[in-house]
């Protein structure tokens, strides 16, 4: 079991590290490393027969470094500190915004596919950061593993998406960029964003923090009056 967790670890490292060589090899969307990693660990599973349990048992580790990971996005904050104030306004209403229609839209998406109270409390936070997005969810009754499946998608589907809506609204301004980025998708978000310019990554980087902020509160006084 303790070898088995090791080795899954092990390849979970090396399957990323893989996927990113090949994302920078051939720099296009579908072939970002936070699509082509789960599709290499889930094929990987499927044809080795090892259950979850014992993958996790490794992988575990990883889930771990998430938090202290999140902390790194400060660096960039500190950097461009004085931008950062300058925007402070429009950027901090963009993202209360932003969560307030990431919370609505939830719900209205749970009611359409006719979700239980439990996994629509699940589905409410899927717009921020894991670590965050799993304390919330507890915190509503929902269930983080759930949540953490549901933050995923919605990061992937974001990070496919933003680009997609940059080029076709035709978004030049770093601030905005950075701010749809980091509240449309959060962490897998910002890493996109960082791809655009080093601004593009800080604003997303507040964006996320500010949005894991607003949602933390709002969440669960909103939840009582949407979810019946």
């Amino acid at each position: 079991m303790i070898l088995s967790g090791i080795l899954c670890l092990v390849l979970t490292v090396l399957a990323y590290w893989a996927a990113k060589k090949l994302y920078r090899f051939k720099n296009i969307v579908v072939l970002s490393p936070l699509l082509v990693t789960p599709l290499l660990l889930i094929l990987f599973l499927s044809v080795s027969h090892i259950s979850y349990g014992t993958y996790n048992s490794g992988a575990k580790w990883l889930t771990a470094m998430l938090q202290p990971a999140t902390v790194a996005f400060a660096i960039p904050l500190y950097k461009y500190f004085q931008l950062l104030k300058r925007h402070a306004v429009e950027i901090l209403i963009s993202v209360v915004f932003g969560s307030c229609i990431a919370i609505l839209s939830s719900v209205v998406l749970a009611g359409f596919v006719h979700l239980n109270p439990q996994m629509v409390d699940s589905i409410l936070p899927r717009s921020i950061t894991t670590p965050i997005a799993m304390n919330v969810s507890q915190t509503l009754g929902g269930i983080p593993t759930m949540t953490a499946v549901f933050v995923i998608l919605t990061g992937i589907c974001g990070m496919v998406i933003g680009p997609f809506v940059i080029r076709f609204l035709q978004i030049r301004n770093s601030i905005a960029r950075g701010v749809l980025l980091g509240m449309g998708a959060h962490g897998a978000g910002t890493s996109k964003a960082l791809e655009l310019g080093s601004i593009e990554g800080a604003i997303a980087s507040l964006a996320m923090i500010i949005a894991s902020i607003v949602t933390l509160f709002i969440a669960p006084l909103a939840a009582p009056f949407l979810v019946n």
